[in-house]
C-alpha cells in the first residue's frame, strides 16, 4: 500500500530528478524503474537495499520494506512508499498495476532476465523494456558537493596510508598490513574501504589484483598497496609501492618507467581528448621502454559512488573527456616471479585541463620505509 509523506527533496536531489525526467522525456519514457542501489541513492538519497525507485512524470515512488521505514523517514520522507510484505517482484508488479503503467523502462544490466520474466508473468498489463543509461550519464560528471566529499575520501586514505607505513615492520604479513590500513581508514571516519585492500609483497605484486595472504614482509622487499576509503558513500582509490630498507634493483628500474608514464598521461588530460589517446600516452612510453606486454590492463576508470564506474580510461574507449569527470590514472608493469609496480592517483578533469586531487609523494626516495 502506498504511503506518501509531504516534505520535499533537497535542492540537489530536486535538480537531479529534474534532469532524470528531462532524459526520460527525450527517450519517450513515462515510467523508469531504478534498481541499482548506488543509482537510486544518487537520485533520491535513499541508502536502503533490496529496494527500487520508480520515477514518473509527477511522482517518485520507492518500493521497499519495513526494515527501511525509519531510514526513509530520515533520508527522503517525500517519496511515495510501497512497503512490501512479501517478495520485491510481487510488489513491483502490484505497484505497476495500481499506477496503470503500460510500459516500464528497467535497468537491463541490473534487473536480471529471470526477474524480468517473473515480472511479466505477475503483471501482463505492463510491458518491460531496457532503459537507456540515464543514471550513468548523470553520475559521470561530479558536482561540487560530490567533489567535496571525494576530497575527504582521498585525504582519509592518504592519512591512513601514512600511519600504516609508519607501523610496517619486517615479519608482518600482507593481510596484517591490509587490515591495519582498513582500520586506519575507519578510525578516521570512513565507513569502510572502497574495495578489498590489495597488499602484495614481492612476486605476489606481479598479479594486478593480488589477494593478501600470509606472505611475510622482509627487509629489502617491495610492497604494493592499492586501497581506498569510502566516505559518505563516495570512494577514493590510490596505489603506491613502498620499500623496506632498500629498493630491489629490477623493481627500482621499472618504477621510474611507470612513474614517467603516469606523469605523461596525467599531463595529457584535458576536455575533448579521447580516453584511448590518454591511454596511448602511457602505454606507448611503457612499450618503448620494452615492457608493453607487462602493462596488461587499462590506464584507469571513473570514480564516485562506485570504485569502478564510467568512464573507462582505456584503449577500448573513444569517448571524450569532459570537465567534471574524475578518473584514476594507474599504469603498471608486472613481472612474473619478480613483482610489480603500479602508481595510481585520482584526477579531476577541469574546464582548462586537469587537477590531481591526491597528494601522496611518488618520489622513489620517499617510498623507502
Amino acid at each position: 500500500m502506498a504511503n506518501k509523506k509531504a516534505q520535499g527533496p533537497s535542492p540537489i536531489i530536486k535538480g537531479r530528478i529534474a534532469r532524470f525526467r528531462r532524459a526520460m522525456k527525450k527517450h519517450g519514457i513515462a515510467a523508469y524503474l531504478v534498481t541499482k542501489p548506488m543509482d537510486y541513492f544518487h537520485l533520491t538519497g535513499f541508502t536502503g537495499e533490496d529496494s527500487a525507485v520508480l520515477v514518473m512524470a509527477k511522482d517518485v515512488h520507492v518500493i521497499s520494506d519495513g526494515r527501511f521505514d525509519e531510514a526513509l523517514n530520515q533520508e527522503c520522507p517525500w517519496l511515495t512508499r510501497w512497503m512490501r510484505k512479501g517478495l520485491i517482484n510481487d510488489q513491483i508488479a502490484k505497484t505497476c498495476k495500481a499506477l496503470k503503467i503500460k510500459t516500464l523502462a528497467v535497468q537491463g544490466d541490473s534487473l536480471t532476465m529471470a526477474d524480468q520474466a517473473e515480472l511479466t508473468k505477475l503483471n501482463k498489463s505492463t510491458k518491460l523494456k531496457s532503459g537507456p543509461s540515464i543514471n550513468s550519464d548523470m553520475r559521470i560528471l561530479k558536482d561540487a558537493t560530490e567533489l567535496a566529499i571525494m576530497r575527504k575520501a582521498i585525504r582519509n586514505a592518504e592519512d591512513a596510508f601514512r600511519s600504516t607505513c609508519a607501523s610496517i615492520e619486517p615479519g608482518q604479513t600482507e593481510i596484517e598490513v591490509a587490515a591495519r590500513l582498513e582500520y586506519e581508514m575507519k578510525k578516521r571516519g570512513a565507513s569502510g574501504p572502497s574495495f578489498s585492500t590489495i597488499s602484495a609483497v614481492g612476486a605476489n605484486a606481479a598479479l594486478p589484483h593480488a589477494h593478501p595472504g600470509r606472505r611475510k614482509i622482509k627487509k629489502g622487499s617491495a610492497l604494493l598497496l592499492d586501497w581506498g576509503a569510502r566516505v559518505d558513500n563516495y570512494c577514493s582509490d590510490l596505489t603506491r609501492v613502498v620499500f623496506l630498507g632498500s629498493i630491489p634493483r629490477k623493481i627500482g628500474e621499472v618504477y621510474g618507467i611507470v612513474l614517467e608514464a603516469q606523469e605523461r598521461a596525467i599531463k595529457a588530460i584535458r576536455p575533448g581528448r579521447r580516453m584511448c589517446d590518454i591511454d596511448a600516452v602511457a602505454r606507448g612510453f611503457i612499450t618503448e621502454a620494452g615492457y608493453g606486454e607487462a602493462f596488461n590492463h587499462g590506464l584507469g576508470h571513473g570514480l564516485g559512488l562506485d570504485v569502478h564506474e564510467a568512464p573507462s580510461l582505456s584503449w577500448r574507449s573513444d569517448q571524450k573527456l569532459a570537465a567534471g569527470m574524475l578518473v584514476t590514472v594507474e599504469p603498471g608493469i608486472y613481472l612474473p616471479g619478480i613483482g610489480g609496480v603500479r602508481i595510481e592517483d585520482d584526477v579531476l578533469v577541469t574546464p582548462n585541463g586537469h587537477r590531481v586531487l591526491s597528494r601522496l609523494s611518488k618520489r622513489i626516495e620517499d617510498a623507502v620505509i
